[in-house]
């Protein structure tokens, strides 16, 4: 068993270098093709491993991936085998079940041998001995055809009253000799075990029988030259030699086995989510300065920074805070836009939280809306939003009627107001990029990919946040948004990797900390305190 074990590992293992080379190659053969003929950002989503670390800036083009193919190490085979541990452990249990019913269906067959001896009557010298041990060598031959004869056979059948012919009989009775001896072995499968000694014993008799009458001489009163003795009597068997039972169960475990390694692999291959920070470091250079762990609850507390100040996942956006006062210290714009590649990846949760933070380390911080389709950080922060930046934009109020403080310290809120039929044409209006130059703050903006927005708004920002949704965003989803951004030259400052799972291998980890205590929460004025302070000014 230790040996089949052994075999298995070394099975599995050989399976996933295999599966992963053979689709690498695959997508090797599409990447050789002519520039002309494949799109770089296709041929990255093919390959699932381009890397945009060495990327030509092209005139015209932004960065253009560069084929490169990142080398496997034995710690991803073993990420796959613990990731994946569930799919082998019931491929495995699945054809150990599967051998089961097999054994058990199947008829019990047993099996016994009797033997017998081709002896020679020699004497004289010694040459004679060796002649005589010869040619009962070459008798064994020609005795072990006769044994699976009808001149053999029937006689079997009558004594023992078979119900079955020669031609049937012969298919459970094999005769074998040993090499240069003159024994041969008369073994005989039967589904009882009785009837197999007792074909087998009546077998050697019957060839006995009619050995002695084929080698009879003419005269009746001459000695036969060859004589076919038994020397061993079949017994009845006590155990079943078919179906083998512990080696169906093992081979039933080492096929569930591969085939569950096969399964994984073929999974974790096809599977182009992004789940760690590993998957962000392999397919693009831009650093990952934070995490956010999923909170089940984060429809009824999106405010987490202020709901829950002591929580785990309060504490990663305190992290992020942290991460982000040393993002590009030489660059005297301190305003960030937070996006993402597709929608519902924790965009406006994580902007109002990450306000909230820096807001609470006596930052002064402007947090605007500038999701002109569906804006969601009025409703999470429990102000009006009837006004805001559309507002603005055509003019019809100015920032210090439509700007909202939220809390008691130095946060305050410019909602997107109502939406816009022209969103795009809005936020690349010079208007915006003079307030964005007067305002040197963080920026909520719609999904990257699904509209022009964020991409008309980056460049007049100081940097891009890109929030990626573990197991949810697409490796070639977020290849395509950062190459969108290099396309009209807007500065990537990191990814926030959201909707990080708690319990699973590598999950996220930062609840033994406990730095909560040390942040109070901080109370919210009703939104006609707020109105009253606007207009008071």
């Amino acid at each position: 068993m230790a040996l089949i074990a052994a075999g298995a590992l070394l099975l599995c293992l050989g399976l996933i270098i295999t599966l992963r080379t053979v689709l690498r190659r695959r997508a090797a053969t599409v990447l050789s093709r002519p520039a002309k003929q494949i799109d770089p950002l296709i041929a990255g989503a093919l390959r699932n491993q381009v890397s945009l670390r060495n990327c030509a800036k092209l005139p015209g083009s932004g960065f253009v991936p560069q084929r490169e193919v990142t080398q496997l190490e034995l710690r991803d085979h073993i990420r796959i085998l613990r990731d994946r541990w569930i799919l082998i452990v019931a491929a495995t249990c699945r054809s150990v079940s599967a051998a089961s019913v097999f054994s058990i269906v199947q008829t019990p067959i047993y099996s016994t041998t009797s033997k017998a001896v081709v002896l020679t009557e020699s004497c004289g010298t010694t040459s004679d001995l060796v002649q005589g041990a010869n040619f009962a060598v070459t008798r064994v031959k020609t005795y072990a055809r006769l044994a699976t004869t009808p001149l053999v056979l029937l006689p079997v059948i009558e004594s023992l009253d078979l119900r079955s012919t020669a031609v049937e009989l012969a298919k459970g009775i094999a005769v074998s000799a040993l090499l240069d001896t003159s024994i041969m072995d008369i073994s005989v499968t039967d589904t009882d075990p009785v009837r197999a000694a007792e074909i087998a014993n009546a077998v050697a008799q019957s060839l006995t029988d009619e050995v002695q009458k084929v080698e009879q001489p003419d005269d009746p009163t001459a000695a036969s030259p060859v004589k076919l003795t038994r020397v061993q009597v079949a017994s009845v068997p006590t155990s079943t030699v078919s179906p083998n039972v512990p080696l169906h169960f093992a081979l039933g475990a080492l096929v569930g086995l591969a085939l569950g390694v096969g399964l994984a692999v073929l999974r974790e291959t096809l599977d182009t989510r992004i789940r760690t920070q590993r998957d962000v470091e392999q397919g693009t250079d831009v650093p990952v300065i934070g995490g956010l762990p999923f909170d089940p609850k984060v429809i009824e507390r999106p405010l987490i920074v202020h709901a829950d100040p002591r929580s785990p996942r309060a504490e990663s956006f305190r992290t992020l805070r942290t991460s982000l006062q040393y993002l590009d210290v030489e660059r005297v714009e301190r305003s960030f836009m937070v996006t993402s590649s597709i929608g519902s990846e924790g965009k406006s949760t994580s902007s109002a939280n990450l306000a909230i933070s820096l807001a609470d380390s006596h930052a002064r911080v402007l947090l605007v809306d500038a999701d002109l389709r569906r804006p969601r950080i009025a409703d999470y922060m429990d102000i009006e939003g009837g006004i805001g930046l559309t507002d603005v934009l055509i003019g019809r109020a100015e920032l210090s009627d439509v700007i909202q403080p939220w809390g008691r310290g130095q946060l305050f809120v410019l909602p997107a107001g109502r939406t816009s039929p022209n969103p795009s044409e809005m936020l690349g209006s010079s208007r915006l990029k003079q307030i964005i130059e007067d305002f040197n703050r963080t920026f909520d903006c719609p999904p990257l990919l699904p509209v022009t927005d964020a991409a008309i708004l980056a460049k007049s920002v100081g940097g891009a946040i890109l929030i990626v949704a573990a197991g949810r965003t697409q490796k070639q989803q977020l290849k395509g948004a950062i190459v969108a951004l290099a396309s009209v030259d807007a500065p990537i400052s990191g990814v926030v990797l959201t909707l990080l799972p708690t319990k699973a291998p590598g999950a996220y980890g930062y609840g033994q900390y406990g730095y909560g205590n040390t942040y109070c929460e901080i109370p919210v004025e009703p939104v006609a305190s707020n109105f009253r302070r606007l207009r008071a000014r």
